[in-house]
């Protein structure tokens, strides 16, 4: 029993690690531009159908491919704003983010539909099927590979907000974008280019989600999206450690109760974030009146 506790935590520690990179993509784009993007999920699904695309018609490797993939969803991610989140006004920006968001969730899924149809296709490479020996117990090279990216990914985006001229920019916009305006900074380019980041690296997700889910389709966007939003939540909207932090936390406990029982493991996940919030509603890291930490 000990042994597959240990299994169950360091698992949980690797995974939730990429469940952290893609929830910081959603959170990244909340607290800039106040729109809950609940297409983050599909959009990781369209990430690992482009990873797919690339391994099996171009025998691209999988990391590799990311020199593509990322550049990409960041295209697409610049685009599904200035098409449909730029033209969302007042007050009622974050309610309308909710249906715009839905209808590009629903256009995504019908286009891998159409080209990828339902079956499940899976992600393939060495390090996929090859586990190096950790402690006593065995872990695929993939987890490691892409808990490693996931970690250095995250400390990029940190260092681009609170070390770059850019990061600066974001600040402001995101405290207050009239003042942001009046001392010259571009809102419109600001909030496009963290939309396109906040998509880009669900490029890396996805590829990571691909390989290690045992099987994805066009449908499997709706779970990721609902454990994505219970991340951001619990770790506090707009927080970027909160989201990384909640993500290891959450799967790490689902990973634990699976141990005893697999049924359960996905309502302790859910339960975990409505106890924390009935303690502390802003969740582990959020501040009142602060969206991005």
């Amino acid at each position: 029993m000990g042994r597959q506790i240990y299994e169950a935590v360091v698992d949980g520690i690797l995974v939730g690690g990429v469940y952290g990179l893609m929830a910081v993509g959603l959170t990244l784009i909340f607290g800039v531009l106040d729109i809950i993007n609940i297409a983050q999920g599909i959009l990781v699904i369209l990430g690992a159908y482009l990873s797919y695309a690339l391994s099996v018609h171009l025998h691209i490797d999988l990391f590799l491919g990311l020199l593509l993939t990322v550049p990409a969803m960041f295209v697409i991610g610049v685009a599904i704003y200035w098409a449909f989140m730029r033209p969302l006004r007042g007050r009622e920006r974050t309610s309308m983010s909710l249906l715009a968001s839905y209808a590009v969730a629903i256009i995504i899924e019908g286009i891998l539909y159409w080209i990828f149809s339902p079956n499940y296709v899976q992600l393939n490479a060495w390090y996929v099927i090859s586990s190096v020996r950790v402690f006593g117990f065995y872990l695929p090279y993939i987890y490691l590979f892409g808990f490693a990216l996931a970690v250095a990914l995250v400390v990029v985006l940190y260092m681009i907000l609170y070390r770059t001229r850019f990061g600066r920019s974001v600040r402001a916009t995101m405290q207050d974008q009239t003042a942001s305006r009046l001392i010259g900074i571009d809102v419109n380019r600001v909030a496009a280019v963290t939309f396109g980041i906040g998509v880009a690296v669900t490029a890396v997700g996805g590829m990571v989600y691909g390989a290690t889910s045992g099987g994805f389709n066009p449908n499997s966007g709706y779970d990721l999206i609902s454990r994505l939003l219970a991340i951001i939540i619990l770790g506090g909207l707009g927080s970027i450690g909160g989201a990384l932090a909640a993500a290891v936390f959450m799967i790490t406990l689902e990973s634990l109760v699976s141990i005893w029982s697999p049924n359960w493991a996905i309502v302790v996940f859910y339960a975990a974030l409505v106890l924390v919030l009935t303690v502390r509603p802003s969740g582990l890291f959020g501040r009142q009146g602060v969206r991005l930490q």
